[in-house]
């Protein structure tokens, strides 16, 4: 009987740290209960690696060891770090960079959604629900992720023939750049969680009919607005009680009940993404028998199932995740509620500012 050895490098300490530990967590209750291999791996052993201060030393560290899987960092920083430094097959749970795609990553499994589809969901929704609103004000960070789905929002806009018109800011800059924001129907804001907590009080009041942050599509991120944060939609990874039948590995309601039992809290989008990739990685290791990476990555590249965090399907060409796709939620009524897409809605979206 073969022992399987995982190896998950990723910050646990630092900024990112909050979200790099709920990844551990997550990994470790895939490896210890619901890790299904086949029949001649009776267990996994699981090296969770802090990378928050030595990234490149910790990675090399861990690789020494040889593991048989690697999952990658929270982040898209630290994902696309790895990614340049690391040969070996790497999956991708934690950073939603739509850089990390072939020819220049072929050996990155992207199990989560593309940043780039960030708006295109919350556009989408308001089109549905309201085809009058047409003009879209973009105000969004200046670095990689910001400009992904600054990337992505403008092609949609174009795609609903919507006009669009963008304000970029330098990164701890936001308020400074907030006033050139033009009004219009609707209000886009992407940048970092700590921008987009500066800039929200100031701009929840204006004139906009809809607002759209992607901190507000997380729990915690905008919490300080308090009432202030009624109507603002954002984009989700994940969300549990809207979460579809898997065909493979547990549902929702057991992940969530497992994971509050180890931290006494629930699971966050973050969690449910490194469930995921374990069970995926499972998947692939069942169809192959084999834990050789090229023929992992063959059936990877194949592989069109569907587990809690969603459906998983790779694009033949960019290798970037398609299958799964981003839920857009609501605050209304004090709670984070899914307005789209409408198999998965709780409710139907209402205007951000209806009067």
């Amino acid at each position: 009987m073969t022992i399987l050895h995982a190896a998950l490098v990723t910050p646990l300490t630092g900024p990112l740290g909050l979200y790099g530990k709920t990844c551990a967590t997550a990994l470790t209750l895939w490896a210890k209960k619901a890790a299904h291999l086949p029949a001649d791996f009776h267990k996994v052993e699981l090296d969770a690696q802090d990378s928050a201060d030595h990234l490149h030393e910790t990675l090399q560290t861990t690789l020494q060891k040889r593991p048989d899987v690697v999952f990658g960092p929270y982040g898209s920083g630290p994902m696309l770090t790895v990614a340049r430094s690391c040969t070996r097959l790497l999956w991708n749970h934690g950073g939603a960079s739509s850089r990390l795609a072939r020819p220049t990553f072929a050996h990155v499994i992207n199990v989560l959604s593309p940043a780039a589809t960030y708006f295109a969901g919350v556009l989408q929704a308001i089109h549905s629900a309201d085809p009058t609103a047409r003009t879209v004000s973009l105000f969004h960070s200046t670095t990689s992720f910001g400009w992904d789905v600054a990337t992505g929002a403008q092609s949609e806009a174009s795609r609903l023939q919507m006009t669009m018109q963008t304000v970029p800011f330098a990164p701890a800059q936001a308020l400074t750049t907030v006033d050139e924001v033009p009004d219009g129907d609707i209000l886009l804001v992407a940048g970092n969680f700590a921008d987009e907590g500066a800039v929200a009080p100031v701009v929840v009041s204006g004139k906009w009919r809809f607002i759209a942050f992607v901190g507000a599509g997380v729990e915690e991120v905008l919490a300080g607005l308090g009432e202030l944060r009624e109507g603002l939609l954002g984009p989700a990874q994940w969300v549990a009680q809207t979460s579809l039948r898997p065909e493979e590995g547990p549902n929702a309601e057991w992940f969530v009940t497992h994971y509050r039992q180890e931290e006494g809290s629930d699971p966050p989008y973050a969690a449910a993404q490194a469930f995921a990739a374990g069970l995926l990685y499972a998947c692939c290791l069942r169809e192959t028998g084999d834990p050789r990476e090229d023929m992992i990555q063959a059936a990877a590249q194949k592989l069109v199932c569907q587990t809690l965090f969603g459906k998983f399907q790779l694009d033949p060409l960019s290798g970037l995740q398609t299958g799964h796709q981003i839920v857009i939620v609501q605050w209304q009524q004090g709670q984070r509620r899914v307005v789209w897409p409408p198999e998965q809605a709780e409710r139907p979206l209402v205007f951000s500012h209806p009067n």
